[in-house]
């Protein structure tokens, strides 16, 4: 979203004062922000154990010039070249493992940090939604703070997918819709044309769009059957509910308005006012989006939940009427064509569950094979850009699976999102 030509600097090259940017996903560095100012050598000490070996720098914003890079000495370059002439023969002899083997190990590292972020995000989740009115100014705190570091990962420079956690750290108890609901409106906010603060703002209104819940019976809330009248009078409330608890705990006045008009729809048949499209905030749009394909996926009543690949369908098909639909692509376009958290079985007769959606490739995602010889807490990881020969042939329920097939796949009754950097890094070359 920005249209200057990004500066890199190598991390030789830092010092105090220089204003930079780290390009990582959320937690992957010990600092509170992804980009600031460079006030002590201890930062840079930081930055340096990261592992990173370049980054980029704002010259605007700094307040030097970085440090010039340290040229090498004819006599490294010497010894170089003399452990590159005794080298020859030992390269010869060393055995050569297969760039998808070490892709594989690649991919199985990221599966597990990202587990360990979401589970890190969704005890955050729980925390702030559930103790909002108790402790406002905290739980907005964090809550800021988390967004804003989702947001970074979001926006920033190259590919980011959309990833479902199905590893072995995490499990359905670690599943918070309203998280849910943050990502996926994040991860459409990255296609669309829109400034920063909005995106924040998104944020924050995604993750706080159901505290009005908190006024509503539990019995309503979590019932399996379909509510009656009265039942649904009542749980709709909770969005005017949850626009007065914004502005009492003191929550930006666009995030109330988007929490009122978070179950609205573009004919005007939503709720709490029957407001159409264009009466309504395009930030409540998303979120109104985002809120009704995790509503179709997660239902109260398991019995009741399409697959992520019928989601998206039912929603092209029979609620385009209802969502704004240049939003409703968006939402395709981000979660791919076999969306995360789908399982399918592939053109080798091998069952597998789509892990993460590759932006540029919407057939060819990555899957998790069952694959009886591998360890489950080491599964074969398959990225089919990789694979030309295999393709997806059908996409199934669980229920459908062989009793051994499901065992091992562990497809989860609630499926759970989370942003992934790592699983499109060091791809090139490795075909």
């Amino acid at each position: 979203m920005q249209s200057n030509q990004p500066h890199f600097i190598e991390v030789g090259q830092l010092q105090v004062g220089l204003y930079v940017h780290l390009d990582l996903g959320w937690m992957d560095h010990p600092f509170t922000l992804s980009n600031f100012k460079l006030k002590d050598e201890e930062q840079i000490l930081k930055i340096k154990k990261i592992g990173l070996k370049k980054l980029r720098y704002d010259p605007k914003r700094s307040d030097c010039e970085p440090l010039p890079v340290t040229p090498v000495t004819p006599a490294s370059t010497a010894t170089s070249a003399v452990k590159s002439d005794n080298s020859t023969a030992a390269k010869d002899e060393a055995p050569i493992i297969p760039s998808k083997a070490v892709r594989l190990v690649q991919l199985q590292k990221a599966i597990d940090e990202n587990e360990k972020k979401f589970i890190t995000a969704s005890n955050i989740t729980r925390q702030i939604t559930r103790n909002i009115i108790t402790e406002p100014k905290a739980c907005i705190e964090q809550a800021t703070l988390m967004i804003n570091d989702m947001v970074d990962t979001a926006l920033m420079e190259g590919d980011v997918a959309i990833h479902a956690l199905n590893g072995n750290n995490s499990s359905d108890q670690n599943y918070q819709h309203p998280l849910n609901v943050t990502v996926l409106a994040l991860m459409m906010a990255k296609s669309i044309e829109m400034s920063k603060e909005d995106v924040r703002l998104l944020g924050m209104a995604a993750l706080f769009h159901d505290i009005g819940k908190a006024e509503i019976a539990e019995h309503i809330l979590t019932k399996k059957e379909p509510r009656t009248k009265s039942e649904q009078l009542h749980y709709e409330q909770h969005c005017e509910i949850g626009a007065r608890m914004a502005k009492e705990v003191g929550l930006p006045v666009r995030v109330g308005k988007i929490i009122l008009q978070h179950h609205e729809h573009a004919d005007g048949t939503g709720f709490p006012n029957r407001l159409n499209n264009e009466r309504t905030d395009p930030l409540a749009r998303l979120v109104a989006l985002a809120n009704g394909y995790d509503n179709l996926c997660n239902p109260n009543n398991y019995v009741l939940a399409k697959t992520p690949y019928e989601a998206l369908a039912h929603m092209y098909a029979h609620q385009r009427t209802k969502f704004d639909e240049s939003l409703l692509k968006h939402l395709i376009k981000s979660l791919g064509i076999y969306p995360p958290g789908s399982i399918v079985q592939l053109s080798t007769g091998v069952h597998a569950i789509v892990i993460s959606a590759n932006p540029n490739k919407p057939l060819r995602p990555y899957v998790m094979l069952h694959d009886p010889l591998a360890d489950r807490k080491a599964p074969r990881i398959l990225d089919l850009r990789q694979e030309p020969n295999i393709n997806i042939s059908a996409c199934i329920h669980a229920n459908q699976l062989p009793p051994d097939v499901r065992s091992y796949l562990n497809p989860r009754n609630k499926i759970s999102y989370f942003m992934d950097t790592e699983l499109l890094k060091n791809e090139d070359g490795l075909n």
